[in-house]
């Protein structure tokens, strides 16, 4: 969804200001905002620069979404203004996606709204046969680089886990979480000044996260991301806008800069501190177990790394209101699971084949793989919620599994509250007892008796957690247990999860969820799984890798099947000759990406160093104005190189084609 941004109101300042009074920037002063009758931002003042990419944190229901609603002239301030250039053009991703017949390519493309209008208007033109206006039409085409709009479009939809050929189904054939991906691709699409994304990573898997953080690093505008994935916080943000107690504080640096900043406040509070050393305590017995295990040693020096975070990590959260104990199993078979030659699938669509996988008390499995290789499903296989095609699973007679999976939550009862969620479960437990257990999960005294009906997802996801747990399970299976769920509750679960004595297996695209509760990876790839020969740090240029040689899979076949008829001596002569005329476009292409990155990486020094109020100080004029130049230019040669580099590739790719054609 796109918007023209206006001058915002406010209580006190006249609308018809002069553009001069509109700052080159985001701007808030003594802004006060209320939902209803509830104060949920007062007297918050800061600036968030062209360029910067700050994260929107706080507990649920502080007024994150609030906050955007006021940015896009939803709702208006209760006192104080929020102002913000006139011409800045404003993307943010629609919630809902109406039944539309037309292919996911052309949704996406809407996504861009000057392009779809010079479209409209080339079309006219082209009607009326008015050349003149024609030819000044395809300049304005050019200039917005509409010729490789459908490419830029097709590359947003691979990004996000649409496979070859998804960009041609329409939209209606689509999921609800897959019409959510669609929706995100039609803000990236967007040529914008200011982003402002929700909650992207909730309907994205591992995969798609890491491709978006990178697509997010390299965004030109100013991004504005409300996410409750810390690793994901890290990697894109360069501050933190975090909301509490009505207060809204913008700290410079990312998500783990400002947990430190805060522990550093909260410290003092030792007894309840003392609480958070056990996740520390956890990661240290693995890496006293598996040091010198030769097999798990790249895991323990992960768990080393993931060690000295932890004792940043955990002070920053002792305030946390979400405070529960995995229930422990009544009882511990030796073997738990196993299943022997398993095979699965959809239909006619093998997904897997000939899985042999055993799990025991204490195990802690965390599944990768790239997109569609099948983690869900085994997930499920494991589970019985589907049935195999071939194989045997054998499970013990005092196996209880707990099961996560999204669909539970549209199986809560509307019409009934947590406390009788619970009390189908055990129709003999006090109410009290119920009570207490579901306080562990944030649910009040009020909240244990309200209807399920206008609950979150944040707090179904929480309900399903409790049920699940209040049931002592001895296997849990997680599949994306921290959708929706705020930092504070993620915390929670990862404590909770270390302390659990049965078996786990998980998938997850929190990989600090990840990295805090699994001992043991397994690689599903292939339609087989296999332990991941690395840690968690190493998935991503496992993945990229992946994707190289799936790529070069893809162009060696259609070389092969172009050239059926070419010699084999011939055949081998054409491709070097191919290779030697790519090399050049190959290198210019490598070439300008690591001058972009040089100018990025100073870029974000540049705006550090402007972040610091003391810069703007009447002592450091000079200094600020020797920045301010710098990064002009900076930001004019970054753009310059962008647009070579855009040129670069998009050669490279027609040259590629033509060869591949010839």
């Amino acid at each position: 969804m796109v918007k023209r941004a206006g001058f915002f109101r406010d209580n006190s300042v006249p609308q018809c200001l002069s553009r001069a009074t509109i700052p080159a920037m985001l701007q808030l002063s003594s802004l006060s905002l209320r939902r209803g009758h509830q104060l949920l931002i007062e007297n918050a003042s800061f600036q968030i620069h062209p360029g910067q990419k700050a994260g929107v944190t706080g507990a649920n229901g502080t007024g994150k979404s609030s906050l955007f609603a006021l940015i896009k002239d939803e709702i208006h301030a209760d006192t104080g203004t929020c102002k913000l250039p006139r011409d800045w053009v404003i993307s943010h991703v629609a919630q809902e996606t109406l039944a539309d017949d037309r292919a996911a390519l052309e949704y996406v493309l809407d996504g861009d709204s000057e392009l779809r209008t010079i479209e409209g208007q080339l079309a006219e033109a082209e009607n009326t046969d008015d050349g003149l206006r024609l030819a000044g039409l395809h300049t304005r085409f050019d200039n917005i680089d509409g010729y490789t709009a459908r490419s830029r479009a097709a590359q947003l939809l691979y990004g996000l886990g649409f496979r070859a050929g998804d960009e041609r189904r329409t939209v209606n054939a689509y999921s609800g979480g897959w019409r959510m991906r669609l929706n995100l691709a039609q803000a990236l699409m967007c040529r914008s000044d200011l982003l402002l994304l929700d909650e992207p990573t909730n309907h994205l898997d591992l995969d798609a996260v890491i491709w978006l953080e990178s697509w997010l690093r390299t965004y030109p505008g100013t991004l504005l991301l409300i996410s409750h994935d810390r690793d994901f916080l890290d990697s894109v943000c360069t501050h933190i806008a975090h909301i509490e107690s009505r207060s809204m504080t913008l700290y410079p640096g990312n998500y783990s800069a400002f947990e430190h900043i805060r522990a550093e406040r909260l410290a003092n509070q030792q007894s309840q501190y003392a609480r958070q050393q056990r996740e520390i305590a956890h990661i240290q017995s693995y890496i006293e177990r598996f040091r010198a295990k030769a097999t798990k040693a790249r895991q323990a020096q992960s768990r080393i790394k993931a060690l000295e975070r932890m004792q940043q990590i955990a002070p920053a959260h002792i305030d946390s209101p979400f405070r529960f104990q995995l229930r422990a199993p009544e009882k511990y078979p030796t073997t738990l699971i196993k299943l022997e030659s398993m095979q699965a699938g959809y239909n006619d669509n093998l997904i897997l084949d000939d899985i042999d996988l055993t799990i025991a008390p204490g195990d802690r499995i965390g599944l990768l793989g790239p997109n569609g290789a099948g983690k869900s499903t085994l997930i499920k296989l494991i589970a019985g919620a589907i049935p195999s095609s071939a194989g045997n699973i054998e499970q013990h007679k005092d196996t209880r599994i707990g099961y996560f999976a999204q669909h539970q939550l549209e199986q809560l009862h509307p019409e009934h509250t947590p406390v009788e969620h619970l009390q189908q479960l055990d129709k003999t437990a006090r109410e009290a007892e119920l009570r207490d257990h579901l306080g562990g999960f944030g649910f009040g005294s009020q909240q244990a008796l309200a209807k399920v009906a206008p609950f979150s997802g944040g707090e179904k996801s929480r309900l399903v957690l409790a049920m699940l747990v209040y049931q002592r399970p001895n296997v849990l299976l997680l599949d994306e247990p921290s959708n929706h769920l705020d930092l504070e509750m993620r915390q929670a679960l990862a404590l909770a999860l270390q302390d659990y004595s049965g078996a786990m297996v998980i998938v997850s695209h929190d990989r600090h969820l990840l990295r805090a509760t699994c001992d043991t990876l397994l690689l599903v790839h292939n339609k087989h799984v296999e332990e991941f020969d690395g840690s968690l740090d190493d998935y991503p240029k496992w993945l990229s890798d992946h994707h190289k040689q799936s790529n070069a899979a893809n162009d060696k076949s259609a070389v092969k099947t172009s050239h059926q008829t070419v010699a084999k001596k011939d055949r081998k002569r054409l491709e070097a000759e191919q290779r030697r005329q790519l090399q050049p476009l190959r290198k210019q292409v490598n070439q300008l990406e690591a001058e972009l990155d040089r100018c990025h990486a100073r870029q974000q020094q540049l705006e550090a160093l402007l972040a610091d109020t003391d810069i703007y100080a009447e002592h450091n004029k000079t200094q600020l104005q020797k920045l301010l130049m710098e990064k002009a230019e900076l930001d004019q040669q970054s753009q310059q190189c962008a647009d070579a580099w855009l040129s670069a590739s998009e050669a490279l790719e027609v040259a590629v084609q033509d060869l591949a054609g010839d």
